[in-house]
């Protein structure tokens, strides 16, 4: 007669065997499939790192010239100040002309506050002003 406890050791071995055979296999399928998956998306990436070199190699690099709607103008307190030494206008007849008034045009210089995107291009308009064009204009406005 074999003796109790080896046959209850012999059982529950089984069935633990069992149960972690069922775990390892759902385990053992995900595993494969994410590996497919991995490799699908590896193929991809070389697909296209190939077409993308294939486009840079064909077409000529455009300039990088920004049109007119997308350039931005920069701002630069020390540049708004040399304008207006340069066009020899004080402050609030520079800002006559860039359509503020002259404290904002001083609070500009400071560097205290900067001027809104809107007004930018106007700025950059007065750019193109010598000494007395600017002056005319004063006077018109």
């Amino acid at each position: 007669m074999a003796n109790i406890g080896g046959v209850l050791k012999a059982e529950i071995s089984r069935l633990a065997r069992k149960e972690i055979r069922a775990e390892v296999e759902s385990l053992r399928k995900a595993s494969s499939s994410y590996r497919r998956e991995i490799a699908e998306l590896k193929r991809q990436v070389a697909q296209l790192e190939r077409g993308l070199r294939q486009a840079s190699k064909s077409k000529p690099a455009a300039p990088d010239v920004a049109s007119p709607e997308t350039s931005r103008v920069r701002f630069s307190a020390k540049g708004l100040q040399s304008l207006r030494a340069r066009l020899g206008l004080s402050a609030a007849d520079f800002g006559k002309l860039a359509g503020v008034s002259g404290q904002s045009i001083y609070h500009w210089e400071q560097g205290k506050s900067v001027p809104r995107q809107s007004q930018l291009p106007k700025l950059a308009g007065l750019r193109a002003l010598g000494k007395k064009e600017a002056r005319a204009k004063r006077e018109a406005l």
